[in-house]
């Protein structure tokens, strides 16, 4: 097989960056070692955010960008990206009230808000989520940012670059790559051990924490990119308030905890942000990071959590731009694209983070297009992800009219399949006339028609790739689930490891 650009690494830059290209008629191959975001682009804390935070830092360049591209992306995905509003009650001993106002009017004002409303003071006392607050916090401040589901999001755009001809490749890795003819030849493994030669004209390096490691196999000679890996772990306990809104914390250390409604019954608490030096895919929360999350839940909530009420956890690896800050938590979450065509073309991306994956990509591309002699102009700032076209009135308007013309299908259902798939949702039911139709509901809330068209159209193939990454069900389901789940998918032909589609 020869294509034009080689895409190695399925999360959110790899992903983004063989959609771009594809649209630009770019022959490319995007190939992942595993599942698409099956590891830091899943691990985020699922905003699509200016940052408010890395003001503090003055990175307003970074802020800025951001941004810019939040209002763009949530017009792109409107059924994953959807606004919310957070909530920062006023540690007085931590910054004046005075200085939050002036963060607030610099995160309302550095880029034009089309959608989303702006900052405001508000008394917690009178407000519906003060309720859920130590009663020691009388004053607070709300702003708006967005909530996306960040594995749907990549998964998302590797489907826009399949549907557009792209070969996406998941559960191969690359073991070898060499020069050849002034291009490379990379050595594919699959799960199952087969081995593939593919030729491409010029490599991508989106291997995000792998990134300085895969350099390295392509330019052994070469030195060593600076990068820092942090870890930023999350919890996730039962719901702790009953109103919509998020909140912002900042910790006695100064770093910064969100506390988020998440998949309609539990609370998102995190992050944590630790310099990190062990195995990149064996990624999991220490004991220290639960306690310390939950105290700072503690410092904020009347309601007292222990490690015993965590339900559930994720960390993730972050290759951030090694710099000279001695605290994890203020380096910079900017990106860098490293262009070299000695010995042969390859675009190394160091950095990021998934609210400007969509510019980066589009940077990417560009000096790829430069490089390559081909002259085609940037498309995605205004071209809806799969399933993003959404009627007038947005994702309820669209769940309404589901239920109009699927009668039969129970409401929760139809919620969760607009908010997952939006208008390709009736590509998934296609002909379905009766409930009967969505075939054996082989766990609660999950049906085989639905397993079968993530298999076919979203690359999915193992039982935790759906339960988490495709899905979220497996929050809501008992532990034996991935193994009921799997035995079924193993009875039945489908997608396996190392296929594409």
């Amino acid at each position: 097989m020869s294509v034009d650009l080689l895409v190695v690494g399925g999360g959110i830059n790899g992903a983004g960056i063989a959609r771009d290209a594809v649209g630009r008629g770019f022959k490319v191959a995007l190939c992942e070692q595993h599942d698409l975001a099956a590891h830091t682009s899943s691990a985020s804390t699922k905003l699509i955010h200016g940052g408010l935070r890395y003001l503090e830092f003055f990175h307003f360049g970074l802020v800025r960008k951001a941004l810019l591209e939040r209002e763009v992306l949530m017009a792109l995905a409107p059924h994953i990206i959807t606004p919310m509003r957070f909530v920062m009650p006023h540690a007085s001993h931590l910054r004046p009230a005075w200085m939050i106002r002036c963060g607030l009017f610099l995160y309302d004002h550095l880029a034009r808000r089309r959608v989303l409303p702006g900052s405001e003071h508000i008394r917690l006392q009178s407000h519906a989520a003060g309720a859920a607050l130590a009663a020691d916090y009388r004053d607070g401040f709300t702003y708006y940012d967005a909530w996306v589901d960040d594995a749907r999001l990549v998964v998302l755009n590797a489907m826009a670059a399949a549907s557009q001809g792209a070969r996406v490749m998941t559960y191969q890795r690359v073991d070898g790559l060499r020069t050849t003819d002034g291009g490379w030849l990379a050595t594919l493994t699959a799960a199952n051990g087969a081995r593939t030669r593919l030729q491409a004209r010029a490599v991508v390096n989106a291997t995000g924490p792998w990134a300085a490691q895969f350099r390295g196999m392509a330019r052994p000679d070469a030195g060593a990119h600076g990068l820092r890996l942090v870890k930023g772990s999350h919890i996730i306990v039962r719901r702790m308030f009953d109103h919509d809104d998020a909140y912002i914390f900042q910790a006695d250390d100064r770093r910064v905890i969100f506390a988020i409604p998440y998949e309609a019954d539990f609370t998102l608490v995190g992050t944590t942000d630790i310099d990190y030096t062990g195995p990149i895919d064996k990624v999991s929360i220490d004991p220290d990071e639960v306690q310390y999350l939950c105290a700072q839940v503690n410092h904020y909530f009347r309601q007292q959590i222990g490690p015993a009420d965590v339900l559930g956890s994720y960390s993730g690896v972050r290759p951030l731009l090694a710099d000279e800050s001695s605290d994890a938590r203020s380096v910079n979450r900017d990106y860098h694209l490293e262009f070299t065509d000695d010995p042969a073309p390859m675009l190394n991306v160091y950095g990021g983070k998934i609210t400007t994956y969509r510019v980066l990509s589009e940077q990417a591309v560009n000096l790829l297009a430069e490089k390559t002699g081909r002259a085609a102009p940037a498309w995605t700032h205004n071209a809806k992800l799969p399933g993003g076209d959404l009627p007038a009135g947005g994702l309820a308007a669209y769940v309404t009219w589901l239920r109009v013309q699927y009668p039969w299908l129970p409401l929760p259902l139809a919620q969760r399949y607009a908010r997952s798939y939006g208008s390709l949702t009736v590509q998934m039911l296609r002909s379905a006339t009766n409930y009967a139709d969505l075939g054996a509901e082989i766990l609660p809330q999950l049906h085989s028609r639905e397993v079968q068209y993530l298999r076919q159209h979203e690359f999915a193939v193992t039982a935790e790739d759906i339960l988490w990454r495709r899905t979220k069900l497996g929050l809501h389901l008992p532990p034996q689930a991935a193994a009921t789940l799997q035995t079924w998918m193993d009875g039945i032909p489908g997608t396996s490891p190392g296929a594409s589609l």
